[in-house]
């Protein structure tokens, strides 16, 4: 067993809980007997691939090498946090509808690793406040992802109910009550966790605003004032609707320039050199 076969048995318990989900969705309007069925089905093979595609991830460790962290491997541990957050969601509330667009995301992020592999030069220690740090703004950013998704789900649905197209689709969903709170309790947790992240970064790393990552911090700073307006707004004015999805968009955007926009350049565009990278890595993760 290696990381391929890894990697490759969690694209194929993803595909089958994709698949899966689709046939549970479709059957909740017709047979509820059938959607438990589906469900119980779709909850063990969602697990398993939880399970291979974080120990995939992590195989350099099970061989004694070290952990590596490069634009393409952070793409893949934000969506297994994506999908874990999700998977636990669902086992409150049935929102299994919005795992549909997210899980083939998570399947092109592994088989992005297995075919660009990892960068090698790019080691990171995950001891003390570190490991703190860049746990608390991987969930942060996978949160706040998932919030994005389900405000273009909202949105989808709010149009579709105003414009009386009431597909097997949208019938599957929650009410747009309980999707809103939904949403605004993926904000507020994202929030705090993007807090932590960022709290823990002016701690334990040195330079955050030096020469090629101030953007970064800048640009994390202004996608948190943004999330917390919007969430003073939805406290003190009732925010929520158009309101409440192009505010989530706006933030999301800014916080997703922050983090793979950096990295992206500093990886893929800028001419730097191996130990500039090395050096660089932490503070563009947090």
């Amino acid at each position: 067993m290696n990381a391929t076969f890894l990697s490759i048995a969690a694209i194929i318990f993803y595909f089958l809980t994709w698949v899966l989900i689709i046939r549970c969705v479709y059957a909740s309007i017709k047979n509820p007997e059938l959607k438990k069925n589906f469900s119980k089905l779709h909850t063990l093979t969602w697990l398993l691939a939880l399970v291979t595609h974080i120990a995939g991830l992590h195989y350099p460790l099970f061989i004694g090498e070290p952990l590596t962290l490069s634009f393409i491997s952070l793409g893949s541990y934000v969506t297994w946090f994506l999908s874990l957050i999700l998977f636990i969601t669902t086992l409150n509330r049935k929102i299994e509808s919005l795992a549909i667009p997210i899980l083939p995301i998570t399947m092109f992020s592994i088989l992005a690793v297995m075919l660009f592999g990892a960068d090698t030069q790019n080691t990171i220690n995950m001891k003390s406040g570190l490991g703190l740090h860049i746990l608390s703004s991987l969930l942060a950013y996978s949160t706040l992802m998932l919030a994005s998704f389900q405000a273009l789900l909202l949105a989808v649905q709010n149009n579709h109910l105003h414009a009386r197209k009431n597909t097997n689709f949208i019938r599957s969903l929650p009410s747009l009550e309980n999707m809103e709170h939904l949403l605004f309790r993926f904000i507020k947790i994202g929030v705090i966790l993007l807090t932590i992240g960022l709290l823990t970064g002016f701690y334990f790393l040195e330079n955050l605003f030096g020469s090629g990552i101030a953007h970064k911090t800048i640009l994390s700073i202004v996608a948190w004032v943004v999330f917390s307006i919007l969430l003073f707004g939805r406290w003190k004015y009732g925010w929520r609707g158009k309101t409440a999805v192009r505010w989530t968009l706006g933030g999301f955007i800014v916080l997703m320039l922050a983090f793979f926009g950096t990295k992206f350049v500093q990886e893929f565009v800028l001419d730097d050199s191996s130990q500039v990278k090395t050096n660089t890595l932490i503070h563009t993760i947090g």
